[in-house]
């Protein structure tokens, strides 16, 4: 039997809604809360890539942020490796590591210097983090002599592969990757992706990972759940997924065709829908 490194039990969040910073709203400036998650229950699996797929705005950012602890569920329940993330919330921080869109630094510190201070609060001997940092660094694509130049002096892409380096560094057993090469170039792309699958394979680390890159979910992914409007619409493996798919019209499906049959858009027309949901709430 497969053991869950991650159980999610019907977890519901809204935000907004009547109350106002100071105050509450009269009935009649009463506006509705958005639900960012609706009810949502899954299942990850321990060492495996488990990829949640959506538009911008359809829920995967604040699923993240709900699993590191940064938000608290308005009802249902979340365990890590059978932690609560409410009740055992130091605990479960020990046990992950989280890298979003926009990965923050001291950006007048080189990438070397941000990961010495990174895994020094984690504990590392400083013998021992020079000499994987370098190694992790390098293995990333990174030259050596952009080790010591400052962060702002160097691109996003290159930036987000620090990111990916210092949540490897600190040995997490689970690693929330949200939107991890989001605006990167095709080569970054795939380095990040090849980190990610080597993590997996050589550290016995878990991954979720949350994208709207439809490529990249089905390269990376051993099972994933399209996320639309804040529910999870269809589960299953990437082959499972195109197969059930399949139509008269669209016998050999890709992964955005799956897309399109199970929410009943395309993946643009879909990010174009939850803006505009945003901007009229």
């Amino acid at each position: 039997m497969k053991t869950d490194a991650v159980v999610v039990d019907d977890i519901l969040k809204s935000f907004g809604g009547s109350k106002l910073r100071f105050g509450w709203r009269k009935p009649a400036e009463q506006r509705k809360p958005v639900v960012a998650v609706d009810h949502v229950s899954l299942r990850i699996h321990k060492n495996e890539i488990y990829g949640v797929l959506g538009a911008n705005g359809s829920g995967k950012s604040t699923l993240i942020r709900l699993l590191s602890t940064l938000l608290v569920p308005d009802a249902g329940t979340v365990t890590i490796f059978g932690h609560d993330i409410v009740r055992e919330e130091r605990t479960v921080k020990r046990l992950l590591n989280r890298v979003s869109v926009e990965a923050s630094f001291f950006k007048k510190l080189s990438p070397v210097e941000n990961l010495m201070y990174a895994t020094r609060l984690y504990g590392i001997p400083g013998v021992q983090a020079r000499r994987d940092i370098r190694r992790v660094l390098e293995m990333l694509g990174i030259a050596p002599d952009r080790f010591d130049r400052p962060l702002e002096q160097m691109s996003r892409g290159m930036q987000q592969k620090v990111a990916i380096a210092r949540a490897f560094l600190t040995a997490p057993v689970l690693l929330l990757l949200d939107e991890p090469t989001t605006g990167l170039d095709p080569r970054s792309k795939l380095d990040v992706q090849d980190f990610v699958l080597r993590l997996r394979n050589d550290h016995d680390a878990t991954v979720l990972l949350t994208t709207h890159d439809m490529g990249e979910a089905d390269a990376l992914c051993d099972r994933i759940a399209i996320l639309d409007r804040g529910r999870i619409v269809v589960e299953g493996t990437p082959s499972e997924l195109r197969m059930q798919a399949r139509t008269a019209t669209q016998p050999d499906p890709s992964m955005e065709d799956a897309f399109m049959y199970f929410t009943g858009r395309s993946l643009e027309d879909a990010e174009q829908e939850e803006q505009e949901e945003k901007v009229a709430s």
